[in-house]
C-alpha cells in the first residue's frame, strides 16, 4: 500500500517517491489521462468531505529529458490504493518528486480543522451531532441532527469556535486501536478495525479523521457561519474559515456598501429602509389593483355599448390590447361576462408575451376550452381552461388577430 505522508505532517508540500504503476485511463486523439500509484505520497485523495489535493509529479526520463505533469485529481480505488490522475505519463520506477499546491492545501486545512472545531462546538452548546461534511470550492457545510437552529445558538456556537481558535490550542494527531480509541472516549469511530489515526484538538475534541489538519486552532485564523436550511436528515450549517472567511466579510461588506448607497443611508439603517420601502410598494400595489378593476368595469361597460348584439348568435366582444398583460386581458373578460348575458369574450394582450383570454356569460353553453387548445396549439402555443373560461398564449404576436377572426367566425356559424 501506498505511505501516505500526510497522516504524519498535513504541512509537507514538497517529497520524493517512486513510481510503482501507471494505467492510461482515456484517450482522445493523441491526448491521454494517467493513473499513477507511488510508493508513497502527500497528495491528499478525495475522501471524507475533503477535495484531493493538485501540484505536479516530475521527474526526468532515461535520456535526460525533464517531465513534469499536473496532478488533476487524486482517489482511491475499492482496494484503498491512491492514485494521481495525470496529463503525461511517468515511466514504471522512476524517481519523482511531488509539489502540493501549497494555497489550495492550506485552504483545506483550516476548513476541515474548523469543521471539527465547530461540530464539537454545537455538541457541547446543543448536543447536536454532525451527521455529514462537504468542503466545496467556495463554502463548506455541516448537516446536523437537529429539527432547527435558532439565530441566538448559532451565534453562542460560533463565538466558542472564535474563542477556541483565539487560544492556538495545539492540535496533536494520535494512533489507537478501536478498543483504546473507545476507552479515550471519541467522539465518532469508523467502521474498521487495525490503527486509527485521530485527530486531538486539546481539552476540546477527539476524532478519528484521515484528513489534513492544522497544528494549532489559531492557524484555523477565524471561523464564520453563513445560513442554514432545512435538509432531510436536520439542519445544514453553512460556514467558511481562515482566508475564506476574509474573502467572504469582505465581499459581504461590499455588497452592504452597494445596497446601501442605492438608498442612500448608513449600512446600519438599511432594514428599516427596506421594510419601510416594501410596505409603501405593498401600498403602490394595493392602489394600482383597485384602479385596474375600476378601469376594467368602465371598459367593459364600453365595449358592451360598442358591441350591439346580433339578430342570432351571441354578442361577441373581439379586442387585442397592446398595451396590457395577460392580467388585465383576464380581469376585463370577467368583468364582461359576469352578472351579463349571451356574452362571449375574446380578448388578447401583447405586452410580454401574446396572451389569448375566451371567456363566456353563464347563459351560453359552447366550449371555449376545448376550442382554445384547438387554436392555440395550432399557433405554435399552450393553453388550457374550462368550458366557460379559458386562456392560453403563443410566441408570434402577428397570429393573435386571424386566430380571434377564425374564432368569431366559429362561433357565429
Amino acid at each position: 500500500m501506498t505511505q501516505r505522508l500526510y497522516y504524519n505532517d498535513s504541512f509537507l508540500l514538497d517529497f520524493t517517491a517512486n513510481v510503482l504503476d501507471v494505467q492510461e485511463l482515456r484517450r482522445d486523439g493523441n491526448q491521454s489521462n494517467w493513473a499513477v500509484k507511488l510508493d508513497r505520497t502527500a497528495f491528499y485523495p478525495t475522501s471524507g468531505g475533503q477535495p484531493f489535493d493538485v501540484g505536479i509529479i516530475s521527474a526526468q526520463s532515461k535520456s535526460g529529458v525533464a517531465l513534469e505533469a499536473a496532478v488533476e485529481d487524486v482517489y482511491e480505488d475499492e482496494q484503498g490504493e491512491v492514485w494521481h490522475r495525470l496529463n503525461k505519463v511517468l515511466p514504471p520506477g522512476a524517481e519523482v518528486r511531488g509539489i502540493i499546491d501549497a494555497e489550495r492545501r492550506r485552504d483545506h486545512m483550516q476548513q476541515h480543522t474548523g469543521q471539527h472545531l465547530l461540530s464539537a462546538a454545537f455538541i457541547q452548546l446543543l448536543n447536536a451531532k454532525t451527521v455529514s461534511f462537504h468542503l466545496g470550492e467556495q463554502i463548506s457545510t455541516i448537516d446536523l441532527d437537529v429539527p432547527s437552529i435558532s439565530r441566538d445558538d448559532l451565534a453562542r456556537v460560533e463565538r466558542l469556535s472564535n474563542e477556541i481558535i483565539g487560544e492556538d490550542r495545539p492540535i496533536v494527531i494520535r494512533y489507537a486501536t478501536r478498543e483504546q480509541a473507545q476507552s479515550m472516549g471519541v467522539r465518532k469511530l469508523p467502521e474498521r478495525e487495525g490503527e486509527i489515526r485521530l485527530i486531538d484538538i486539546q481539552d476540546f475534541d477527539l476524532n478519528a479523521c484521515g484528513g489534513t489538519h492544522a497544528r494549532t486552532t489559531g492557524q484555523i485564523g477565524g471561523l464564520l457561519l453563513r445560513r442554514t436550511e432545512k435538509v432531510k436528515q436536520g439542519v445544514r450549517v453553512e460556514f467558511v474559515c481562515g482566508l475564506r472567511a476574509v474573502r467572504t466579510a469582505r465581499q459581504d461588506f461590499e455588497l452592504l456598501a452597494e445596497a446601501s448607497g442605492l438608498y442612500p443611508c448608513a449600512p446600519a439603517d438599511l432594514p428599516g429602509n427596506i421594510s419601510k420601502q416594501r410596505e409603501e410598494f405593498r401600498s403602490v400595489q394595493k392602489r394600482e389593483a383597485r384602479i385596474l378593476e375600476e378601469f376594467a368595469e368602465l371598459k367593459a361597460e364600453q365595449l358592451l355599448r360598442e358591441t350591439p348584439a346580433g339578430d342570432r348568435g351571441p354578442r361577441l366582444v373581439v379586442q387585442i390590447f397592446p398595451d396590457r398583460d395577460a392580467s388585465f386581458v383576464k380581469l376585463l373578460a370577467q368583468r364582461l361576462t359576469r352578472g351579463n348575458q349571451n356574452v362571449i369574450a375574446l380578448l388578447a394582450g401583447t405586452t410580454s408575451s401574446p396572451a389569448v383570454v375566451f371567456a363566456r356569460s353563464s347563459d351560453l353553453s359552447f366550449d371555449l376550452g376545448a376550442l382554445l387548445r384547438e387554436l392555440v396549439t395550432a399557433a405554435g402555443g399552450r393553453g388550457g381552461g374550462g368550458k366557460d373560461f379559458a386562456q392560453g398564449g403563443i410566441p408570434d404576436p402577428g397570429k393573435l388577430e386571424s386566430l380571434l377572426n377564425e374564432v368569431a367566425a366559429r362561433l357565429k356559424g
